[in-house]
């Protein structure tokens, strides 16, 4: 597997583009920069995308491609996510104000989107891949994800705050190539990132302890790019081995 990071920020500004990553050329996870980042004959090989959670950051660009596809697509690109996840995309963007129903048109029984909600604990497949949605810890309901081809396995966080199903599952994983992990906030905002169920270094490293797997290469993501200076120094000082801050661009062979 390879995954390409389209963005891994935890907002916008220039050159900083927020969270998305394009498994091979058809499976997205999270949809904060796939039209942004992906040309039209690119964007019409995803077929499927994944969201973590339904804030706008990780779905603003599922309308966007949705409203590109609108005749060029004989199959719905499959949008998966939570119960809760797939509620929030109905009600709040596509209901025909915020957004027009994509998921009814240009008809009911072909639209440009199909909306699929996954459980939670059973794992699922998209194409090749078995995902595995673990709820983790946030102000809405939000999924951390195993995701698997064959022998090799990376996981994902997700936005969250400190957890402990998301660990256990990942303990549990043979062939566990690559963790990503969310980090958001500096330390000294120790008191936000609780209640806005982020992670801060500090709570990091409480976090980086559950893993029982010595020797995966942690990537974070979702650094705010307000803070980011701030961030990467606190974690030069931690100096924590086998981590990395991923830029958008990077490619990570899984």
């Amino acid at each position: 597997m390879r995954l390409r990071v389209l963005g891994c920020s935890g907002g916008e500004l220039p050159h900083h583009r927020t969270t998305c990553f394009l498994l091979g050329a058809r499976l997205a996870v999270d949809a904060g920069a796939l039209t942004a980042s992906l040309s039209l004959p690119e964007l019409m090989r995803v077929d499927d995308v994944v969201l973590t959670h339904g804030h706008l950051d990780h779905v603003k660009d599922v309308p966007l491609l949705a409203d590109l596809m609108v005749g060029r697509r004989r199959r719905p690109v499959t949008v998966h996510a939570s119960k809760g996840a797939t509620e929030t995309l109905r009600r709040s963007l596509f209901n025909g104000r915020l957004w027009p129903d994509f998921t009814r048109i240009p008809s009911a029984q072909n639209p440009v989107v199909r909306l699929q909600a996954f459980p939670f604990g059973e794992p699922f497949r998209i194409g090749p891949h078995s995902v595995s949605a673990v709820k983790v810890r946030h102000t809405v309901e939000s999924s951390g994800f195993v995701v698997r081809r064959g022998a090799s396995a990376f996981a994902i966080s997700g936005d969250t705050g400190p957890t402990t199903a998301f660990w256990r599952e990942v303990n549990r994983q043979p062939g566990l190539r690559a963790l990503l992990v969310e980090l958001s906030f500096p330390s000294r905002m120790q008191r936000l990132a609780d209640r806005s169920g982020h992670l801060t270094p500090r709570t990091l490293v409480g976090e980086l302890a559950k893993v029982e797997r010595a020797g995966v290469p942690v990537y974070l993501y979702h650094l705010k790019p307000a803070f980011e200076a701030e961030l990467r120094a606190e974690l030069a000082e931690l100096g924590l081995r086998g981590v990395t801050v991923l830029e958008g661009g990077d490619e990570i062979a899984i």
